[in-house]
């Protein structure tokens, strides 16, 4: 009956997704209010400022407030940062603010959600429960933009009035990470680290091996948000749906956690990497090949879900593995805001791209990153051969 109540955490987790796999949708907006893609990467940029701040503040509240209420805000603060770009009737300065809720927002809930179930679950059930709500993110994530977009064009809705139901979804999944945090309380305290502690061992961590897969995130990050977030303007003038690609990468992830999962932690996951990797980058590739139909756009989304999918875990799990033992926590905060530069901050050089030189040259741009990081994947490789492996350490989650 305890376990059944994680459910409640999952579904707040899936209305909460929402609000991320709505950015997708900006470009749409502000072309309806007379902008373009850079207003896109100016909103995404306050968003980058906001993970940085919301990311630190759960390490340092999350023991003493609970993790699940932490949660619970980070959603209110995405709903009131939609609520601020629907409110808005020209594009002004003011997006950025707006912005910055949203990542204010998903940084708190990113990490705060998968710790509240991180107490509540035991060691061995880590996994199975942390696949799961893998799940339910991507779910949302992926599903959002495709509810907003059939909003928009079968119910005549505006991208403000989708932003708004966005906004609701934000509120009530607060509400049910509330009833979580009392219905299941956590079956043991959280450790708390110092607070600078993160910021201290960043010289340590530049000095591991743990360095290659913060950097590697960040890049695949990069490669991520570029594909989803301006495959609107990747599809202008083509005729194909950008809810097509979103709705093939989302099944691509979920179904793949849930069969290829098992078989990606029995193998080696270092070489792993590389295979992944090197599907995201053909993944990219494809991409170039849009205007010749959907087959090509599905199979690039297909390609970026198996590759950009899987991988993340395994790169997570490196980061940890590679860092020293006292420094494991600090490994993955750092990770995680490696992934937030890359997730809001590469819009903002994105857009320029588009708006300045167009498509070709940011995909160009774009798979310039992906092979960035085969190329860090295969230097760690290297490394790992010749100074012997990592003491092992397997992560919940994915």
């Amino acid at each position: 009956m305890r376990n059944s109540t994680n459910y409640i955490l999952f579904i707040g987790t899936l209305l909460t997704s929402f609000g991320y796999g709505a950015t997708f949708l900006l470009t749409e907006h502000f072309r309806a209010l007379g902008g373009s893609e850079i207003e896109t990467g100016t909103t995404l940029g306050g968003a980058m400022l906001g993970t940085l701040i919301g990311v630190p503040l759960v390490g340092w509240f999350a023991t003493r407030l609970g993790a699940a209420r932490l949660a619970a805000l980070g959603a209110i603060f995405v709903a009131y940062g939609y609520m601020g770009l629907l409110t808005l009737s020209a594009v002004t300065a003011w997006i950025g603010v707006a912005g910055f809720f949203i990542g204010l927002g998903w940084g708190i809930f990113y990490l705060a959600a998968p710790m509240a179930l991180s107490v509540r679950v035991t060691d061995a059930e880590r996994g199975f429960w942390f696949t799961r709500f893998g799940a339910f993110m991507m779910g949302g994530i992926g599903l959002s933009p495709i509810v907003a977009t059939l909003l928009i064009t079968k119910l005549g809705l505006t991208t403000g009035q989708a932003f708004f139901a966005v906004t609701l979804c934000c509120v009530l999944s607060a509400l049910l990470l509330l009833a979580f945090e009392f219905l299941a309380p956590p079956a043991r305290a959280a450790t708390q680290a110092r607070s600078d502690d993160w910021v201290r061992a960043l010289p340590v961590l530049m000095r591991s091996r743990a360095i290659y897969p913060i950097l590697m995130v960040g890049l695949g990050a990069c490669v991520f948000t570029g594909l989803l977030t301006f495959q609107t303007s990747l599809v202008r003038g083509s005729g194909l749906q950008a809810s097509t690609f979103f709705g093939a990468y989302a099944l691509t992830v979920v179904a793949s956690r849930f069969t290829l999962a098992p078989v990606i932690g029995r193998a080696d996951g270092d070489r792993t990497a590389i295979l992944l990797l090197v599907l995201m980058s053909f993944g990219v590739v494809t991409a170039f090949g849009f205007s010749q139909g959907i087959i090509v756009q599905i199979a690039s989304a297909v390609l970026l879900g198996l590759g950009y999918g899987l991988a993340y875990s395994v790169i997570q799990t490196q980061a940890v593995n590679d860092a020293p033992p006292e420094h494991r926590n600090a490994a993955l905060t750092w990770f995680v805001i490696a992934y937030f530069i890359g997730i809001f901050g590469f819009p903002v050089f994105g857009a320029w791209l588009i708006v300045t030189a167009g498509t070709a040259w940011f995909l160009t741009a774009v798979l310039v990153f992906a092979l960035a990081e085969l190329i860090l994947a295969w230097m760690r490789v290297r490394l790992v051969a010749a100074t012997g492996p990592s003491r092992p350490y397997r992560l919940g989650g994915g």
